[in-house]
């Protein structure tokens, strides 16, 4: 299993700094935050993106995946999202993952990822919102697939898409292999799906993987794996049986205060598993 991990754990860190710890704690990958305060796009520079791609070459850490779910560097972590009833707003996303894929390529990434839609504005309806959801993807693909940078969803509780059933229909929409899924476990655990089969329905759709532990009440919280209630090795045999050989990303970012002993934790549980 190639485990990497999120540097949105590292937030109170510059990225150069969070890059050499997780590559000093043992993981072969990492997962960079495409916001504030780490790589926003609109903020880098030629020359900050060489250091970042310098540190990489000193590490040997691989990008396992551009994080483009948030937007701090815009407005909040949500915000915008893909269904903002203001066009201007809306574009903003657009932007951004546009942005994104286009510094997964510079830096070696294989993908990206991006939230589900978002939260569903009350004066939008479901099927308004997949519209508008499936036109701001439909402007982003053709980009990735001419980057050939894979472009995933992440299904989140409590956003448009948050389900198996639902992503599967939303993939349908369209028909590309550079349209795929950022499947996180923790996240799948919230809305009481079995994981192994929802691994086992979106397959070869699964680009990347989120690793993170959830309490028994299934509240959105990230815990360390082994300090929740989810059941792992039946989830990696899963992964093991659909051929997955990509990384399975740790993302601990409610560890601000002690990120190197989460990420240390973390990377010591998941290799006693597997």
């Amino acid at each position: 299993m190639k485990l990497g991990f999120s540097s949105n754990a590292f937030k109170r860190f510059e990225l150069e700094e969070a890059l050499r710890l997780i590559a000093e704690i043992g993981y072969t990958g990492v997962e960079i935050l495409g916001d504030v305060p780490h790589a926003f796009p609109p903020d880098l520079t030629p020359e900050r993106i060489e250091r970042i791609k310098a540190v990489l070459r000193e590490t040997g850490l691989e990008v396992a995946n551009i994080n483009a779910f948030m937007t701090f560097g815009y407005d909040s972590m949500l915000h915008p999202s893909w269904l903002e009833p203001d066009e201007d707003f809306r574009a903003k996303r657009l932007k951004h993952t546009i942005d994104c894929l286009r510094l997964a390529k510079e830096l070696g990434a294989v993908a990206i990822q991006t939230e589900p839609g978002g939260p569903v504005p009350e004066s939008v309806s479901e099927a308004e919102a997949l519209d508008l959801f499936e036109a701001g993807i439909g402007q982003a693909l053709p980009l990735a697939e001419e980057l050939a940078v894979h472009l995933l969803i992440e299904p989140e509780p409590g956003h448009l898409i948050e389900n198996t059933g639902q992503m599967e229909a939303f993939l349908k929409r369209f028909d590309s292999p550079w349209l795929g899924v950022n499947f996180d476990i923790g996240h799948f655990y919230c809305v009481s799906e079995d994981i192994p089969a929802a691994i086992e329905r979106l397959g070869p759709a699964i680009r990347h993987v989120h690793l993170e532990d959830i309490a028994a009440s299934r509240e959105h919280f990230h815990l360390i794996p082994g300090h929740g209630a989810i059941d792992f090795p039946p989830i990696f045999d899963a992964l093991d049986d659909i051929g997955y050989g990509g990384y399975v990303t740790v993302e601990l970012y409610t560890y601000e205060d002690n990120p190197v002993e989460a990420a240390r934790e973390a990377l010591d549980y998941v290799r006693r598993l597997s």
